[in-house]
């Protein structure tokens, strides 16, 4: 990570090199008049602001990619991250998230979660989400429950949730949403030996 930018160091450090940038135009200091003076110091100070502007831009680059790089890993992770209001909408999801959930991103915003949560998990669910967003001495929790995507397929999902302040005050809860359906049968297939290696062990 990097240091944090002392800008009124960097302006110092700015005005120094354009002013070395500019040595070579310096009128001199015991026969120089106050308007030469005046104009060398307007030279070094346009001098200096240019080279803030470039500064500024490349600053403003760094952001830039820094953002896409941010919103790619935000997308593409393989965890489902969802954030959730009080009301239990769904205000912000990617694109795993969404693809977990069977429906296209645009129709979950303002859905609520709980309509994807089964039936026999329904009341645990809203336990925990009411107990988070009280501000109880729990802000993270976490939690195994049946889900239902949209076209009713049931998986197995892992919740790991956590509260988020907002500026306005009103909490938010951010979710990072596993599909532990696929590991169990990973799992299984890892521990069951093939067919052929069972008429193997039984021939000898």
């Amino acid at each position: 990570m990097k240091p944090k930018t002392d800008w009124i160091e960097k302006r110092q450090a700015l005005r120094t090199d354009a002013a070395r940038m500019l040595s070579n135009l310096s009128p001199a200091e015991n026969t120089a008049q106050p308007e030469e003076v005046m104009l060398h110091e307007l030279l070094v100070h346009k001098v200096e602001l240019e080279m803030q502007v470039e500064e500024l831009r490349r600053a403003h680059a760094e952001m830039e990619e820094a953002r896409d790089h941010y919103a790619e890993f935000y997308e593409l992770a393989p965890i489902g991250y969802i954030t959730l209001d009080r009301e239990c909408l769904i205000g912000e999801i990617n694109l795993t998230g969404a693809e977990l959930l069977g429906m296209d991103r645009g129709k979950l915003i303002h859905r609520r979660f709980s309509m994807f949560v089964a039936p026999q998990d329904r009341d645990r669910w809203d336990l925990v989400f009411v107990g988070l967003m009280k501000g109880s001495e729990f802000e993270k929790q976490t939690l195994a429950l049946e889900m239902m995507r949209a076209d009713n397929d049931a998986f197995r999902a892992y919740l790991d949730c956590r509260r988020l302040r907002s500026v306005e005050g009103a909490p938010r809860l951010r979710l990072a949403l596993f599909d532990i359906s696929k590991i169990e049968q990973a799992k299984s297939e890892i521990l069951t030996p093939p067919p052929d290696s069972k008429s193997k062990n039984m021939g000898t």
